[in-house]
């Protein structure tokens, strides 16, 4: 495509596609390991959206988030989209905030998860805040398809916060999940042993004030050994550990990755590493998105440059990923609130640098 022989003459068209080419292929050079960027929806019935979730079904990715006026606003919905001969299928919106008297409350935060048996899970929340909201389920069988009637969780009870389960060699569905109330932030998660039916909590696993977290993602060691990150209001990624499959867990301590007060994702890829997708700053601005890669979870190091505006206005956060069995990464967000991007990775091709000294200093390209 970009090969300047089959490109006739010196017209001032085929100058700005030399021009184009050598711009696209210098991009391509710079950012090893980026297969592919497109936004889910040019258009969509509703101007704002944010906190999109993604999931890989017997049919292909499936992906939902939130949308409506501006969040908070009791018309924003949970909206769905699924990957249909070779594109998105346009939003459908699946869930409301309707039906819970007169009151309609707006939706936060979906989540979809597939277990390996039974249907595909929707979790998301109504409510009228973060401290007052409720947990929510709805299912599909066939692939996001169609969907149940909502159901609401149990009382002490509000389904992945924000990132995805992870099923457990022993079958168990263990949520990662946290509060956000008058007694601070606090973590903690929630297990299912009967495939989603019926959940258990631990309980609250930092103080939520002098280490304030929330939005835990969940990263598998081997061995019955799980890592948790994720974001905090003290300007860096948390990280707490358990030895026994999530049943207790240690101390949450601060790791030296930056965390704008703003939330995360990450994956345990099909290699055994870690990959961490993250606004690499500390100073609550979510103009930067980064991915990273670590082999034991501890020591991360710099992979790809996703966003990196220099406006302090814009805004790329809330980030979702997953790895499909064609051992692809897949990464959803909210840009700019006004759409979803997704982005393809190839784990095998990225380079890994380390960081400078400073870690709030991410490498340049």
């Amino acid at each position: 495509m970009c090969d300047p022989a089959i490109i006739p003459g010196r017209s001032a068209v085929a100058l700005a596609l030399l021009s184009l080419c050598a711009a696209l292929t210098s991009r391509a050079a710079a950012e090893p390991g980026l297969v592919k960027s497109e936004f889910i929806y040019e258009t969509a019935p509703f101007p704002s959206c944010h906190a999109s979730t993604l999931v890989e079904t017997r049919a292909g990715l499936v992906a939902a988030w939130f949308g409506g006026t501006a969040e908070k606003h009791p018309d924003v919905c949970i909206y769905v989209s699924r990957q249909a001969d070779g594109g998105w299928t346009a939003p459908q919106e699946v869930a409301n905030g309707a039906g819970f008297g007169p009151q309609r409350w707006p939706t936060w935060n979906p989540v979809l998860f597939q277990p390996r048996t039974g249907p595909l899970l929707l979790f998301y929340k109504a409510g009228p805040s973060p401290s007052e909201w409720w947990g929510m389920l709805t299912t599909s069988t066939n692939n996001g398809k169609t969907w149940s009637v909502p159901r609401r969780l149990p009382d002490g009870i509000l389904g992945p916060i924000k990132n995805k389960p992870v099923q457990l060699a022993n079958g168990d569905i263990l949520a990662p999940t946290s509060r956000e109330g008058r007694d601070g932030w606090r973590v903690y998660f929630e297990r299912s042993t009967d495939g989603g039916q019926t959940w258990t909590a631990t309980p609250f696993l930092n103080d939520g004030r002098q280490l304030a977290a929330i939005q835990p993602s969940i990263l598998l060691h081997g061995g019955g050994v799980l890592q948790a990150v994720g974001r905090t209001r003290q300007g860096r990624v948390f990280e707490i550990w358990s030895q026994d499959d999530g049943r207790t867990w240690g101390d949450m301590t601060l790791t030296a990755l930056p965390n704008p007060n703003s939330g995360t994702d990450a994956v345990t890829l099909k290699d055994g590493r870690q990959l961490l997708v993250y606004n690499h700053r500390a100073d609550r601005q979510r103009n930067f998105l980064n991915v990273a890669v670590s082999a034991n979870g501890r020591e991360w190091f710099a992979a790809l440059v996703l966003e990196d505006d220099p406006s302090a206005a814009a805004e790329y956060s809330y980030p979702a990923v997953i790895q499909t069995a064609d051992g692809l990464v897949h990464i959803t967000y909210t840009w700019r609130r006004q759409r979803v991007k997704h982005v393809v990775l190839d784990p095998a091709q990225l380079v890994l640098r380390p960081f400078r000294e400073q870690v709030w200093l991410w490498p340049k390209q």
